[in-house]
């Protein structure tokens, strides 16, 4: 299951504190349907139906079938640099 390093679950919270009228906010990650493996990553209202619930720390990560098995071992992570700025990194699992 993907994990979320502290930082991660901090912008994802943060993100999600910016949907307002939403019992259910969180960030989206979602396969690009074009099939090159591509990610999508959006502030959504909620999960869609068939979403994977990821939740850590209070950030929720809602991901897609084909992300969530791309994903499955892997750890997010996110990079702020000094202007604020947010990248956000795939890692593999520490053991």
């Amino acid at each position: 299951m993907l994990t979320l390093t502290d930082t991660a679950a901090q912008v994802i919270r943060d993100l999600s504190s910016q949907v307002s009228d939403s019992a259910d906010p969180g960030v989206r990650i979602s396969s690009q349907a074009d099939g090159t493996g591509s990610l999508l990553l959006s502030v959504v209202d909620g999960p869609e139906s068939d979403d994977k619930v990821v939740e850590a720390d209070g950030a929720k990560i809602f991901l897609d079938p084909t992300a969530a098995d791309m994903l499955d071992d892997k750890a997010l992570d996110a990079d702020i640099d000094e202007g604020g700025s947010v990248a956000f990194l795939v890692t593999e699992q520490n053991p």
